[in-house]
């Protein structure tokens, strides 16, 4: 299944929460991954972190495509546009950065791919917008103001559409705050996929987490 960018975006909102995980390990990844799904979240986030990240993302994406096509993994930690070819030729379905780069929106675009690039300010907001970028990572987002600055934006800019990643727990009291705020969705890593879980190899233990904040999220949203 070939997940369109407007496909893409739909399904990030509507589960409200994109776990954002690596693992040097491709079975490990597997299972976590899959985990997420059955917990709601099919829309996931895998890190570029280190070398050969991008050939285990192929490998990994081309495992999904096979046997579960509902699933729409995308990467992050992109910080320049030839890393970002690189994923893209190897089934990335969208590409999320630490910062604003502009030749990353341009790959992106000419492939009609999504792309959240991390930004700290609304200057940086509007650049984003500029570039076509639909949802913008507020990153780090505690560090940056918090709900509070989500807020402010939402004031003058009431068409932004924000995911915040750092700062956002999977409890509904914060979960409240950052929704009751504006934002769209929250990217989320070790707090929600715990290393202990990993560790431990409790892919059920992860998926019931994974669905008690996708549930959350939902519950935050009907107030």
């Amino acid at each position: 299944m070939r997940h369109d960018r407007l496909t893409v975006l739909t399904a990030l909102e509507a589960q409200g929460v994109c776990p954002v995980f690596y693992h040097p390990d491709r079975d490990v990844c597997l299972n976590v991954i899959r985990a997420c799904a059955r917990g709601g979240a099919p829309v996931i986030e895998f890190t570029n972190r280190g070398d050969f990240a991008c050939d285990l993302f192929g490998d990994i994406a081309r495992e999904l495509q096979k046997t579960d096509p509902d699933i729409i993994l995308g990467i992050g930690s992109v910080v320049d546009a030839g890393t970002a070819s690189l994923y893209l030729n190897r089934g990335a379905r969208f590409v999320v950065s630490p910062c604003l780069v502009p030749d990353v929106a341009r790959v992106c675009n000419r492939r009609m791919t999504a792309y959240f690039p991390g930004c700290g300010s609304v200057t940086e907001i509007g650049q984003a917008h500029e570039l076509g970028c639909d949802i913008v990572k507020l990153f780090p987002g505690a560090s940056v103001g918090g709900a509070d600055f989500v807020k402010a934006v939402m004031g003058p800019m009431p068409w932004t559409k924000i995911m915040p990643t750092g700062g956002v727990d999977p409890d509904e009291a914060s979960l409240a705050q950052w929704f009751g705020s504006g934002i769209v969705a929250a990217g989320m890593g070790s707090k929600l996929i715990t290393d202990a879980a990993v560790k431990a190899a409790d892919w059920a233990g992860i998926e019931a987490s994974v669905r008690k904040t996708v549930d959350a999220v939902a519950k935050v949203r009907g107030r």
